[in-house]
């Protein structure tokens, strides 16, 4: 115990001047020596109060905006990526609208294969979600049905209501004017005023309502599927709006009241040519006043 207690005062600097001198000759010394050197190496570094403080307060707030930064990266693209899982969960549930421009056609086919031409200047709208029960569109302008086999199907417009069964059949609801043809099958026409059914190879139409004697039918399609624009005792303002849509035309008139109804048959690929025959059925002149503007007057 002793020599402990006088290790603990050599360590310290506690031994007096002739304390040291017999510490050092004692036999144990040289061993106590090589402790005290290594334990000097061994020695902590000064402590920097300062120092240490600027670390507590600096670094670890770095640590965190950058842990915070990442975080929200993190999140914002959790967020992206649910968002955008969604857009293409409910994206069938959506209204889908398929457009044909003034100067076009568009053909395109529904879920469940059916195909649909649209023409100039008309407009579909329809929703995927659940078509197989719910079979049906809404029609603004004219286009052509090859409906598949299956449940029943229902174009809606503003005129009336056609319901079919596995069909091709042809829908014009412009202006006041309601016509539907059947080409194959049978279809169900409900206008404003009565329902009826009508087969191959037959058509009816209503002008304001009242129903009126359809057009000839042509086996083989509608005209303008084939670049034709056919007229059934159209009024002017009718005829005019047709050319407008199909060659994607402004046409303005002067001096062109007229009651006259025109019956007949013009091209829909040749703009001269459908010009000059509805200038010449209604005696006016036409000038081309712009690339697309067209003046029609009388003469």
């Amino acid at each position: 115990m002793e020599e402990q207690h006088d290790l603990a005062k050599w360590l310290e600097g506690r031994m007096t001047e002739s304390e040291r001198e017999a510490f050092e000759k004692s036999p144990g010394f040289a061993g106590y020596d090589k402790i005290r050197k290594y334990s000097e190496m061994l020695k902590a570094p000064d402590f920097d109060t300062e120092k240490m403080y600027r670390n507590v307060m600096e670094t670890p707030k770095e640590k965190a905006v950058m842990q915070m930064k990442t975080n929200w990266s993190l999140r914002i693209a959790a967020v992206l990526v649910l968002a955008i899982g969604l857009f293409f969960a409910v994206r069938p549930m959506f209204t889908q609208t398929e457009l044909a421009p003034n100067g076009t056609k568009k053909m395109f086919h529904l879920p469940d294969h059916s195909e649909v031409t649209i023409n100039s200047g008309s407009e579909i709208n329809y929703k995927k979600w659940g078509w197989q029960k719910n079979r049906c569109l809404d029609l603004k302008g004219e286009a052509f049905f090859h409906v598949t086999k299956g449940k029943t199907f229902d174009v809606n417009t503003d005129l009336g209501k056609v319901t079919v069964v596995g069909t091709q059949f042809n829908v014009k609801a412009r202006g006041d004017r309601f016509e539907v043809t059947c080409f194959e099958g049978k279809v169900r026409v409900q206008s404003t005023t009565e329902t009826i059914l009508i087969t191959k190879g037959q058509s009816v139409a209503y002008e304001n309502g009242k129903k009126i004697t359809p057009a000839p039918v042509d086996e083989n399609g509608p005209g303008w599927l084939y670049n034709q624009i056919s007229f059934n005792a159209e009024n002017l303002n009718a005829v005019i709006a047709e050319i407008e849509r199909r060659y994607d035309l402004k046409i303005t008139t002067q001096n062109t009241n007229s009651a006259q109804k025109f019956t007949g048959t013009i091209p829909a690929d040749n703009m001269e040519t459908a010009l000059q025959i509805i200038a010449s059925a209604y005696h006016f002149k036409y000038t081309k006043t712009a690339k697309n503007s067209i003046i029609f007057a009388g003469k």
